[in-house]
């Protein structure tokens, strides 16, 4: 599976909110809570829509249950120009219900129905077990085989948690910057 470069950056940042919010500072989980104060803050969220989706779509984790998977996976190798309607792609798409009000509310705004098609597929991706680059499924699998067969999948694996590890640090690390606060490096 295939994803483009745009969905690719934004799964990467989706990614880090989702992790900056998982925990507070002394590690205790601490997700929902916070994802709960996001929801109450979504009229101001809705600013952010078109520039930071990422940090708005938060508040819709865990709101869609896909239908057909093959139109997601279809979806995201697309690029930011050349995205589906929300129409078409709600289809395939079922919102839970405490969602409804906010999924209303979003679709209210100029860019809401472009939103909610980001936010279907940042909440697809990071649901579904896909490995980043425009590699096949096939192809990961061959390299898989032939790392097992050299005995250096191990090392590889903890070479991309490592990687990714970082690449959220970093994510957050420039959200912050952005948001006004001195940078951690």
């Amino acid at each position: 599976m295939s994803i483009s470069p745009f969905f690719q950056e934004l799964r990467s940042a989706y990614q880090a909110e989702l992790d900056d919010l998982n925990s507070d500072s002394e590690g205790h989980y601490i997700l929902d809570k916070r994802l709960t104060e996001k929801r109450k803050e979504l009229g101001f969220l809705l600013q952010m829509m078109d520039l930071n989706p990422e940090m708005v779509a938060v508040v819709l984790h865990q709101a869609f249950e896909f239908h057909e998977p093959e139109l997601m996976a279809h979806f995201i190798t697309r690029d930011a120009d050349d995205l589906l309607s929300w129409d078409a792609l709600s289809e395939g798409v079922r919102i839970a219900p405490w969602a409804q009000p906010m999924v209303e509310q979003i679709l209210a705004e100029p860019v809401g129905a472009w939103f909610m098609t980001v936010a279907a597929a940042l909440e697809y991706m990071h649901g579904t077990p896909m490995r980043g680059g425009a590699q096949s499924n096939a192809a990961d699998a061959d390299e898989d085989l032939q790392n097992v067969e050299r005995g250096d999948q191990a090392g590889q694996d903890d070479d991309s948690e490592e990687r990714e590890a970082r690449e959220r640090e970093e994510a957050g690390n420039a959200w912050m910057v952005e948001q006004g606060f001195d940078s951690k490096e």
